[in-house]
């Protein structure tokens, strides 16, 4: 199947495509950390105190998990029309949260939002890869990486906000305007000429996919908080997500038009980039989860302070995406990211060999260079693997990059907090020297992830792009 872009006013059009996308993606990074600063106010109007943490885990686990039945439907269907669908669920989902009576009902409607958010988030990416040039694209998804840092940020201080002068329930009803805005700017500007061809939808491939990877990222982010790695449910979850698994790989194999081809873990450039995507969701995560963490323990730093200076990483983020084509096309897609790695590799040991002597200025130019780092490595990564398809699979190539930092980040949840937990154990108030201890481990923890991100980059191939193909877009091609 193929596509274009009416070409009438193209380039002018471009601008408000880019501003929907950075909103739409906007509205879904926020919402998956704008709840935690409400959780208080929320416990204690509809209860249930014991159950808050699958306002997070919901969230996270649908908008991971139906990535990749959406990324084929994008590359089947179109992009316009997947993540309209998108935003019209969060937009529900958020309407529904809004008015929820009770903590199952809200985690139900967070549910219907982590439907939305997970068409969301890919197509806006993908759609950015549809317009911009090789050139250009760069600069396109280094904005789109500064929502998810910004967000990081503002989320937690807007949910505080609202639940202390207005009501939690406002941090969902704020996103009612702001979603129709964006699926009004995208009618508008994006306008997409698709090929009618008969499809055979894999339901089969879908559903096991979708149950599989929710029983296995359900079992990653719950084991060790809500039942023991070793409780029955937690290995029958392990076991039974694996055996399905299994089967979706031998149904894959056979299916006509299948929602994750094999192609995708076949080819290098894809097998290492999503390599490399397992690296970045797991460093991010663990800066998210204990760089706050670890100042607040230490220094006593207000939690506005602790969360200002994790904002360095999403400073200097979108700086080194926004330059990072000038880098790839020069030395190639590797060489950027082997850059970018030794800047998180210095950052990530500073970090480590000073949580000794703790120090805000110290952490917060550290999360600086990672911030950096990260820009040289998540963008042309992103990039390569793109820019190695046609349009027609670019979405399901997008779609496995961003599954494949959905899962670093499960799998880092769990593997940093086995860590810090088993240094720090039950001890409440955490002494001091234990928060040092554990902050220390982790990021030590880091320095290997990134070292095993090094060896992910090496087996990438140093792929350069053609002139020809860096001065137009797929569109244009």
């Amino acid at each position: 199947m193929t596509a274009n872009f009416v070409d009438v006013g193209f380039r002018s059009a471009r601008g408000p495509i880019l501003i929907a996308l950075m909103l739409s993606t906007g509205l879904v990074a926020i919402d998956g950390t704008i709840i935690a600063t409400a959780v208080p106010s929320i416990v204690k109007d509809v209860g249930n105190p014991e159950a808050f943490p699958w306002l997070f885990s919901v969230y996270l686990l649908v908008q991971a998990v139906t990535v990749p039945v959406y990324s084929k439907l994008a590359d089947t269907i179109g992009r316009k029309p997947i993540i309209l669908i998108g935003i019209g669920l969060f937009l529900v989902g958020s309407i529904l949260c809004g008015f929820a009576w009770s903590m199952p009902s809200l985690i139900a409607f967070r549910v219907v939002q982590g439907l939305g958010a997970g068409a969301v988030a890919p197509m806006a990416i993908t759609i950015a890869g549809d317009i911009y040039t090789v050139q250009e694209r760069a600069k396109a998804q280094g904005y789109l990486a500064s929502v998810w840092g910004i967000a990081s940020v503002v989320g937690p201080t807007l949910g505080g906000v609202f639940s202390q002068y207005v009501s939690w329930r406002w941090i969902f009803f704020v996103n009612v305007p702001l979603s129709i805005l964006a699926a009004i700017m995208i009618i508008r500007a994006l306008h997409e000429n698709i090929e009618k061809v008969r499809h055979r939808v894999d339901y089969l491939g879908a559903s096991l996919i979708t149950v599989a990877l929710s029983l296995l990222i359900l079992a990653v982010l719950e084991g060790g908080v809500a039942w023991a790695w070793d409780a029955p449910i937690s290995i029958g979850a392990f076991v039974l997500g694996g055996l399905m698994l299994v089967a979706f790989v031998f149904v894959e194999r056979r299916a006509a038009e299948p929602v994750l081809p094999p192609w995708v873990f076949s080819r290098r450039v894809l097998l290492s980039t999503a390599f490399v995507g397992l690296g970045v969701g797991g460093i991010v995560i663990a800066l998210s989860a204990y760089v706050p963490t670890y100042l607040q323990g230490t220094l006593g730093v207000p939690p506005i302070v602790a969360g200002l200076t994790l904002a360095a990483l999403t400073v200097g983020w979108p700086i080194a995406a926004a330059v990072s084509g000038r880098f790839y096309l020069r030395i190639g897609f590797r060489n950027t990211v082997l850059v970018g790695l030794v800047f998180a590799l210095a950052g990530s040991l500073t970090l480590a060999l000073t949580a000794g002597q703790p120090s805000v200025a110290v952490v917060a130019v550290a999360c600086f260079i990672i911030g950096l780092g990260m820009g040289l490595i998540a963008v042309p990564a992103l990039v390569s693997a793109q820019s190695s398809v046609e349009w027609n699979q670019r979405a399901v190539v997008t779609g496995a990059q961003l599954f494949a930092r959905s899962i670093g980040s499960a799998v880092g949840v769990a593997i940093f907090g086995a860590i810090a937990n088993s240094i720090v154990g039950t001890s409440l108030p955490i002494p001091v020297h234990l928060v040092v201890t554990s902050s220390t481990a982790v990021f030590f923890g880091v320095v290997v992830v990134v070292l095993g991100t090094v060896v992910a980059a090496l087996s990438m191939p140093n792929t350069r792009v053609a002139a020809a193909v860096v001065a137009a877009t797929p569109a244009e091609a």
